[in-house]
């Protein structure tokens, strides 16, 4: 049986026990219709051309979890940024694990998009929200059937987060191979702010494969910044799909490391639906081997008098493959639109592949876009000079790609988060530069 049949199937035979709302119910069976209809994307689909899943799909995934799997907070300790206080909300094999979770319902709601769903008190954000600017793709769709569990971030106005929130998705290896589906609910309302890091790690060999979905929902004046770290074994595979629909003046920060994994794929999806608003996506991406990491942004400007801000870096070795496909879309209505986006890349070594694609579509005719993308190595000249004053050529190289990859880390707003990356990318180019960022 394909893992589409298995998918459908597994969908078809608990459908009757998932939801007791009817509005989430029928929501669920359109998304498993959508599903059966695309199937999994293939390299047929231009948005898909360089991101083969067929090795991904072949293996026996585990769709629903027998049982969470006991973790001791001292294990798995280095994941967390352990620096300072935070929220956390952490998941074991997709199931939310009480004992290494911190939530909160004081003045703000970090906690669980199961309790949201089923409990009435919820039930108008839920309305509201949830699958309101996830578009219809398949992989979308079948996170949309499938989404029980994740985190459900409301901010409510005029509240500023005293501290960051973490959403951390384990995976233990308890069954041979898992597939996993978490489902992300975050509203910041008007004049509220918070600060956000997911992560998706890994603690076995075994095959994982996470189709994860977040929607996040920026009111007037509101303010979110959020960081992904992807930094996974090799055994494990990620699509992440990001839609964010922003209000009037909010500004919105994405970050996106992407260090580890098997195939990493990113849809990243901004639409600047108010006036005044500021979007910033950024990326760092170091891979080697046979590593595949794919970033796909599409930044919409409805409104008028808008910015957004596009820096991607990557750097690849071994027989890794970069993917960048960003698109700009400025509507007729959204003059004075400010729109910038680079991506720059560097291949180490003559196996590793980067395909960029960067993309304007403007409709308006009072408008300031660019974009710009190179593709390269190290300089030479800069290595050389480097060397002839006593550094070492690796220790050399580092500092190159720390330089390459610095505009990138100077906008990560939580000094310790700062400091954990620097120390990622250190370890990633194998080097022990002894200073941070």
């Amino acid at each position: 049986m394909s893992l589409k049949d298995k998918l459908i199937t597994s969908y078809f035979a608990v459908e009757d026990y998932i939801d007791a709302d009817s509005h989430i119910h029928d929501l669920r069976n359109t998304a498993i219709k959508s599903f059966e209809e695309k199937g999994f994307p293939t390299k047929k689909e231009e948005a898909w051309k360089y991101t083969p899943l067929n090795a991904i799909l072949k293996e026996d995934y585990c769709v629903f979890p027998k049982k969470e799997n006991t973790i001791e907070f001292k294990d798995v300790k280095k994941y967390f940024l352990h620096e300072i206080d935070t929220y956390k909300i952490v998941f074991i094999d997709g199931i939310y694990s009480s004992f290494l979770s911190e939530t909160t319902h004081d003045k703000v709601d970090v906690c669980l998009l199961s309790a949201a769903l089923s409990k009435p008190k919820y039930k108008a954000v839920i309305e509201n929200y949830f699958n309101k600017v996830a578009k219809d793709d398949s992989l979308t769709s079948l996170n949309t059937a499938f989404a029980k569990e994740g985190a459900y971030i409301v901010i409510p106005k005029h509240r500023e987060v005293e501290k960051p929130i973490e959403i951390i998705n384990f995976a233990t290896g308890n069954e041979a191979a898992l597939f996993l589906q978490p489902r992300n609910l975050i509203v910041v309302e008007e004049n509220a702010h918070v600060q956000i890091i997911e992560r998706h790690q890994s603690l076995t060999s075994n095959p994982v494969f996470t189709n994860v979905v977040t929607e996040i929902f920026t009111e007037k004046n509101a303010s979110i910044d959020y960081y992904k770290i992807q930094n996974d074994n090799h055994s494990a595979s990620l699509i992440d799909s990001t839609f964010l629909l922003q209000e009037q003046g909010s500004n919105a920060c994405v970050h996106t490391f992407s260090f580890g994994g098997k195939l990493t794929r990113n849809n990243l999806n901004f639409y600047q639906k108010g006036e005044r608003n500021n979007s910033t996506l950024k990326g760092v991406t170091i891979i080697e081997e046979n590593q595949l990491v794919d970033h796909h942004t599409l930044v919409n400007h409805i409104a008028p008098n808008c910015e957004s801000h596009q820096n991607y870096k990557g750097i690849f070795a071994g027989k890794s493959t970069g993917v960048f496909n960003g698109k700009i879309i400025v509507e007729k209505e959204a003059q004075k639109t400010d729109a910038f986006q680079q991506n720059n890349n560097i291949l180490i070594t003559d196996n590793a592949t980067i395909n960029s694609k960067p993309q304007l579509e403007i409709f308006a005719d009072d408008v300031k876009c660019s974009h710009g993308c190179t593709i390269g190595q190290l300089d030479e000249e800069a290595m050389f000079y480097m060397q002839t004053r006593g550094i070492h050529k690796k220790e050399a190289q580092a500092l190159l790609m720390f330089a390459f990859a610095s505009n990138v880390l100077e906008s990560v707003k939580i000094p310790e988060l700062k400091a954990r990356i620097t120390k990622l990318i250190a370890n990633k180019i194998g080097v022990d530069l002894g200073f941070n960022l």
